[in-house]
């Protein structure tokens, strides 16, 4: 006699069996209220999903758009001093060695002027209060105070360094003295 568990035609016989009942079970009818629950279960999930993919693309949209503005932030923060410096030359060279040296003044003109291009290039904007305006703190840093005839307190009394500002951030407040006068001007 043959063993009946190594034929493998029994074996086919026995998982067609297994799956007829599978089948008539498949065909029973579904419960509605069951389906209808499965339905709307699964239409909120995909809403949900919707809504979260189309979050993550705004996110990274505004990501892509900060890093665009923002991006060069540091970089920019470090060239502030290198355009103070060309500033600081062109404003110490007195008429005799601009004459003298006729070449390197322009060269250093050129390249203050290259400079503040660029920064336009990065929409790079200068913060360059007036003598008279009144302090803002938010964009002015007050390096001193001192009470000066003729002025209204906290009005500028002098620009000691431009303020830079990068898309709607401040790189460097604009460095600035402010009038403490309490004194009623007439």
């Amino acid at each position: 006699m043959t063993d009946d568990r190594a034929n493998p035609f029994l074996d086919e016989i026995d998982e067609s069996e297994e799956e007829l009942e599978f089948e008539e079970d498949a065909l029973e009818e579904p419960d509605l209220d069951e389906v209808i629950k499965e339905r709307d279960q699964l239409k909120d999930r995909l809403l949900l999903a919707f809504a979260e993919t189309e979050n993550l693309r705004k996110r990274a949209d505004r990501v892509r758009r900060d890093a665009e503005v923002y991006g060069g932030t540091k970089l920019a923060r470090d060239l502030l001093s290198v355009q103070d410096n060309l500033v600081r030359a062109l404003e110490n060279i007195d008429d005799d060695l601009r004459e003298q040296h006729k070449s390197l003044t322009e060269g250093l003109e050129l390249t203050l002027r290259e400079l503040l291009s660029v920064f336009e290039k990065h929409k790079i904007v200068s913060v360059a209060p007036e003598i008279g305006d009144k302090f803002d703190p938010k964009m002015h840093q007050a390096m001193f105070e001192a009470p000066v005839p003729n002025t209204t307190k906290g009005s500028i009394i002098q620009v000691m360094a431009t303020g830079f500002a990068i898309g709607d951030r401040l790189l460097r407040a604009a460095q600035v003295g402010v009038s403490s006068n309490t004194e009623t001007t007439k």
